[in-house]
């Protein structure tokens, strides 16, 4: 389960502080709680192309086998070196399923990637905390870029992509230190070539989530490890999510670290708002234009937008 702490509270900062960390708490929650309320009302098609789909087991943890969900290419070939996007879902570390990022999976795989939805361990299904969840990350993307070549994909071209604690996840698999899985290969990296992020929680820095053992966990949040050589970013938020705050510290970070990161805002729009129409369209447009110009895709986004949908803003 994840908790959190305190420090340094009177017992009116404490009211304060549990009031914002119980809002950021149902916020980091709302992408996976969509993605199963999705399951009963159909969720968001962003393409109609038929494409292959297969199941791999990744990991074997004492909670059980994870496995990745691959979508190919229609026009896949036995010699192909593909870019790869790897998704992980939202829920607060605690909730949440891979079928929420099935729109966009489907979406880019028809575009040209392969495309990747991760499970991981999380609180209320495996009962494990929250730094195992970063473990879990690292070891798929891992698992990813050692089956390249029977995937399909060009191991120099992974993207890791995710929504609130899911974005978290991709970010860490990039920049946070520690939290290896034992039986990983060290020798194989977990460090993404870039990163698509929906409203990833990037830093908390006034509370600690802690470990299996009561311990806050340290070296959790990715931001404070941005350095230079960093992968290139984009960033999704709305601008009445409160964790927009944590966007905009990432882009002013990299900004001085002369690292390329873009940080796109929905007016008006709160939290998980890219999990529903029009902005899943929108949101996934604005990517597939990301990836295009770091060359991993080709051409037109495949998605057209109906004259007077609303625009995401480039905040600079």
């Amino acid at each position: 389960m994840l908790r959190a702490v305190f420090i340094n509270s009177s017992p009116m900062k404490l009211a304060i502080t549990s009031l914002s960390l119980a809002v950021v708490i149902a916020a980091l929650a709302v992408p996976g709680a969509w993605a199963q309320a999705a399951k009963g009302r159909g969720a968001v098609k962003l393409t109609t192309a038929e494409l292959k789909t297969s199941e791999q087991v990744f990991k074997q943890t004492p909670q059980g086998e994870l496995k990745l969900y691959v979508h190919y290419p229609p026009d896949r070939g036995k010699d192909d070196r593909r870019p790869a996007i790897i998704f992980f879902f939202g829920g607060a570390w605690k909730h949440g399923s891979p079928a929420q990022f099935l729109p966009q999976a489907e979406y880019f795989a028809a575009r040209g990637l392969v495309s990747v939805r991760a499970d991981y361990r999380i609180s209320s299904k495996h009962q494990t905390t929250p730094e195992k969840c970063i473990e879990d990350a690292k070891s798929a993307v891992r698992w990813l870029r050692s089956h390249a070549g029977e995937l399909g994909v060009d191991p120099d071209k992974i993207i890791a992509s995710g929504g609130s604690a899911g974005g978290h996840l991709a970010a860490a698999t990039a920049l946070v230190p520690g939290h290896e899985a034992k039986e990983d290969d060290a020798k194989v990296s977990c460090k993404p070539n870039a990163l698509v992020l929906f409203n990833p929680a990037l830093h908390f820095p006034e509370f600690s989530v802690k470990d299996a053992d009561g311990n806050p966990l340290k070296d959790f949040w990715p931001t404070p490890f941005l350095k230079k050589g960093a992968p290139p970013a984009i960033l999704f938020f709305g601008t009445n999510d409160k964790m927009v705050t944590q966007g905009r510290e990432y882009l002013a970070k990299s900004k001085e670290l002369g690292c390329r990161a873009e940080l796109y805002t929905a007016e008006g729009q709160g939290h998980g708002f890219f999990n529903r129409s029009p902005w899943t369209e929108i949101t996934a447009r604005q990517a597939d234009l990301f990836l295009a110009s770091l060359g991993y895709l080709q051409g037109e986004p495949a998605l057209k937008l109906p004259d007077g949908a609303p625009a995401l803003k480039r905040e600079e």
